[in-house]
């Protein structure tokens, strides 16, 4: 299926299931009904990427805080005394799932009992994830890098939002509209530019296995130095195979990432310099959290458009 024809699947999809369906898995497992709180809700989302999305669909009817904020590796992260403040506080809480954040799964588990506590990524079904043996989940969780996939994802999170709060069920799903048609043009853009680089050219180096998703979505191969977990170790055997592979294939540049220590790549380049071969780092990818707030990459969009104007920058 073509990716216009996707979004547009989609979008029927959602308008019709809506009432059968409610799209994401609410760990209470109880009815719960935010209708008659008065003010705007609490939501409390774990990634900035997830923050961006739920705050475009809800609009002014709720407050939205995200937990993790630039360069935070989510992976690694552990909520803090202040978190737990905020998920205590929340009406609702989103969350990426499939394992991105491992290490805070007994706590959100735990405010699941008490209040709806919403995996973006586990309410997709298994046959468009990307399967990973060497992942605890056995999926990617890096869902957010297809921008098609994303939208769905932030589709089913917004049927059960609008369930949750009938009152506003016609907001919500007019601020997902809105933003799907901006996500939309956005996946387009994203094809186009990919297909500048020259076929040869057209390897995505990082320090860690993020990108398998992007790459799927847009004929790109990608490489690793960690595994999809930043928790993965990662030997001297790993950075010799990879320098072995960009020396090969000529690849003129490498990436880091934001939330990821540059210092593993740079091994990389000094090695691809030993074998008489010139690769610089060709800039810094966003991967697991956007930008600062007010700049360009510090939304969702943003942080797309800025990825690939790095990578097509250097790759070209």
């Amino acid at each position: 299926m073509k990716k216009p024809a996707l979004f547009a699947y989609w979008s029927s999809l959602l308008c019709a299931l809506f009432l059968t369906i409610s799209g994401c898995t609410i760990d209470n497992s109880q009815t719960s009904d935010l209708s008659g709180i008065e003010g705007p809700l609490q939501i409390v989302c774990t990634t900035g990427m997830i923050g961006d999305a739920m705050a475009r669909v809800a609009g002014d009817r709720a407050e939205v805080v995200s937990l993790m904020g630039p360069g935070v590796d989510p992976h690694l992260y552990k909520a803090t005394q202040g978190d737990l403040r905020k998920l205590n506080q929340a009406d609702v809480v989103f969350f990426n799932g499939l394992h991105l954040e491992g290490k805070m799964g007994e706590v959100l588990e735990k405010v699941g009992r008490l209040k709806p506590v919403i995996a973006l990524g586990d309410s997709l079904p298994s046959q468009r994830l990307i399967n990973s043996t060497n992942y605890a989940s056995a999926y990617d969780p890096h869902i957010w890098f297809d921008v098609a996939l994303w939208s769905e994802a932030v589709g089913r999170a917004t049927q059960t939002l609008a369930k949750l709060d009938t009152a506003h069920r016609n907001q919500y799903l007019e601020g997902y509209a809105t933003f799907q048609k901006e996500l939309e043009a956005l996946d387009g853009e994203v094809t186009r530019q990919i297909q500048e680089i020259p076929e040869e050219q057209r390897i995505l180096i990082t320090a860690h296995d993020a990108f398998e998703y992007f790459g799927k979505a847009y004929d790109i191969e990608v490489r690793g130095l960690q595994g999809i977990s930043t928790v993965s170790e990662f030997g001297l055997k790993d950075i010799s195979n990879l320098v072995n592979l960009i020396v090969d294939r000529s690849i003129k540049a490498v990436f880091v990432e934001s939330s990821v220590p540059r210092k593993s790549l740079e091994a990389v380049v000094e090695g691809c310099a030993q074998r008489g071969h010139k690769t610089i780092i060709g800039g810094t990818l966003y991967s697991d959290a956007m930008g600062a707030a007010g700049t360009p990459a510090g939304t969702y969009p943003g942080m797309v458009r800025a990825n690939v104007q790095t990578i097509v920058s250097a790759l070209k």
